[in-house]
């Protein structure tokens, strides 16, 4: 890897979804907003939001992912993004609208299936709680 440039990998539950060692910049977003890597900034981590993630490499030009929320770690001139799911395209208004309606609809999903469940173990200690005074 030449170094002025850093290796890439975009993991998904259970596969490897990008990985690039020709990367010469990326653009994420956190919950304060965008941010820039370049290879020779200082090691960071992030907790990243759905959104576009946007890399360039010599050999594809600009990439545009759809990410769901994350983790993204740089090491040196390495780069790991961890994220639910990921979906790459070249229609940006297509990306951010499939964020907008998939993984942003995802979490509330998530939100309901939590307060069905938080209400199931509440009911279920109770029962065991009254088992304990009888």
């Amino acid at each position: 890897m030449p170094p002025q440039l850093m290796k890439l990998e975009v993991l998904v539950p259970f596969e490897v979804f990008a990985a690039h060692a020709d990367v010469s910049r990326i653009v994420a977003e956190t919950a304060e907003g965008s941010f820039g890597l370049l290879p020779h900034r200082l090691d960071c981590v992030a907790a990243l939001v759905p959104g576009i993630l946007v890399y360039e490499t010599v050999g594809h030009g600009e990439v545009f992912v759809a990410i769901d929320e994350g983790l993204l770690v740089k090491t040196d001139r390495r780069v790991l993004v961890s994220v639910r799911r990921a979906v790459a395209g070249t229609d940006l208004g297509q990306l951010r609208a499939l964020v907008e309606a998939e993984f942003l609809a995802l979490s509330d999903d998530e939100q309901l299936l939590r307060s069905a469940t938080a209400t199931l173990e509440a009911g279920f200690l109770h029962r065991v709680a009254s088992l304990d005074h009888g």
